[in-house]
Parts: C-alpha cells; structure tokens; sequence
C-alpha cells in the first residue's frame, strides 16, 4: 500500500463517520437533474506527501497523471485561461462561446506586477525566489484575486501554495478552499507533486514535502457508495516516477518529460456524476 492510498482511505472513512451533512442547507452546486447536490463534508482537513520517498498517485484506482499535469502546465506554464489550450475537457462547462473560462487559474498566475528586481508574474517570481533567496520565508502565489472574482467563470479551489526550502529540499504548502474528494482529491495531489519536482530540478534543489490543506473536503451525496466501495480495494506499492533530467527551464517541460513505471492500480470509476 502506498502512503497516498493510506491518507486517501483514512480521509474518506472520518469524513464518512464524523462529517458533517449539508443536506436540506441552501447549497450552490445541483446536479445535471436540477437537484441540489449535498455533501458530507469535514472542515480543515491536512495531509502530507514526502515526495523524496514515494510519487503519491492513488492506486485503488488509476490518477491520469498526465492529463492532470497537462492541466496543471495550462495554468503554470502556459498561463492560460482558455480550454483551447488544454487537451482535456474538465474545463467545458465552465468556458464561455470562446473558451474562456474568465480572470481565472493561469490568468492570474500569468499577471505581471511590479517588485523591486523588475515586472514579474507570479511563477517568474517564484522561480526567482527560489534561484536567488531560496531560504526566503515570503515565496507565494494567490489566484483568488477579490477585484477580479466576478470576472471568473469559477472561483479558484487550488488557490495558493507557499514555498519553503529546508536542508536544501523544496517544501510545499497547497492551500485549498474546498474539494470534490471523490473526483478531485488525487488529481490535485499529482499535479503539485509533479509542479514541486519540476521546480526543484530547475532550482537546483530535492523535492521534499507537500502538505495539502483542504478547507471544505466534502463527499457528495451521489459519491458516497462509489466511495465506500473504493476505499476496500486492494492497493498497490507506489509507482516509480521519472522526471526528464535534461531540463532545466522551467518552460521546456511537456507532458511527455514526465514517467510513471510499475503503476498498478484498481480498476477506473466510470461516469462519475459531476455537480456543477
């Protein structure tokens, strides 16, 4: 068993046994039907990854990790906020006529302010930081911009990380307002796991932890067997993962710099329900 499926599985059985129902509340999100869509939920939910010692991809079911990192390079790298720069469709229902999905995600990480070494966006200044001061305390990026939250399509739920170096291994904090437990969890987790190894290769640094901080991690009412079911499989050691090491820019990497060997993993959950 991998230390991802141990978090994931103890996850998922305390917000089955201890959440919260939101059940009859005034909720936002509804299912394709019309009917609002509850959830179980628990509040300010923590875990931690050592990413020098395992990848922590699920394997009670199969993460496509590389379309998450492809997602996570059209916010990062490419900076976009358009679905016509991604190769997946997670994105559709939230795009406007032209794709746009708003001032959101790689919009605002694609912003350029202005700091005392010159103008910068956010993932320039991070690269910088990491490069220049490393053991800075202040290495940060923010997506939920308030003067621009009426122009995104969907508030950010990743919104920040915080970047900490230590013994020279690049930490990482990923804060997140609320998630879709069942959908969403490891796919964030592989996506930032994978954004730690790449800044680290390219900031001559180790990957060390990423710790996940989770406001509102919720199960949906429509989740909850498919969850129960998940969580009693049988799991796997933890894939190998390889990074291409002939990179050293941060903007050459593509989906295809990045490996998962020996990835064994429980058969895929098809058609989950999606509240929108």
């Amino acid at each position: 068993m991998s230390a991802a499926d141990t978090l994931f599985i103890n996850m998922c059985r305390d917000i089955l046994d201890y959440g919260y129902s939101t059940e009859g509340e005034k909720v936002r999100p509804k299912w394709e039907d019309g009917t609002y869509a509850y959830t179980i939920k628990r509040f300010g939910v923590v875990n931690r990854y050592d990413l020098s010692q395992e990848f922590p991809a699920l394997t009670l079911r199969k993460t496509y990790v590389k379309s998450a990192v492809d997602e996570m390079l059209w916010i990062w790298q490419k900076k976009s906020n358009n679905i016509h720069d991604l190769h997946s469709h997670i994105w559709d229902e939230w795009a406007d006529e032209d794709g746009s999905i708003g001032k959101a995600y790689g919009y605002q990480m694609g912003v350029k302010h202005q700091y005392k070494e010159g103008m910068m966006d956010q993932v320039d200044r991070v690269i910088y930081d990491l490069k220049n001061n490393p053991y800075s305390r202040r290495i940060m990026t923010n997506m939920y911009v308030h003067q621009d939250l009426h122009e995104m399509n969907l508030y950010p739920c990743a919104y920040s990380m915080t970047f900490n170096v230590t013994d020279n291994r690049l930490n990482a904090v990923l804060n997140q307002r609320s998630q879709d437990v069942l959908a969403a969890n490891n796919w964030n987790v592989v996506q930032y796991a994978v954004l730690v190894h790449m800044l680290a290769q390219v900031c001559g640094l180790q990957a060390g932890e990423l710790v996940h901080v989770i406001a509102d991690a919720h199960i949906y009412d429509r989740h909850i067997d498919i969850v129960k079911e998940l969580i009693t499989r049988p799991t796997y050691p933890a894939p190998i993962f390889t990074l291409n090491p002939d990179i050293h820019d941060f903007y050459d990497f593509t989906p295809d710099d990045f490996t998962l060997e020996n990835y064994q993993a429980g058969p895929q959950i098809k058609n989950i329900p999606i509240a929108i």
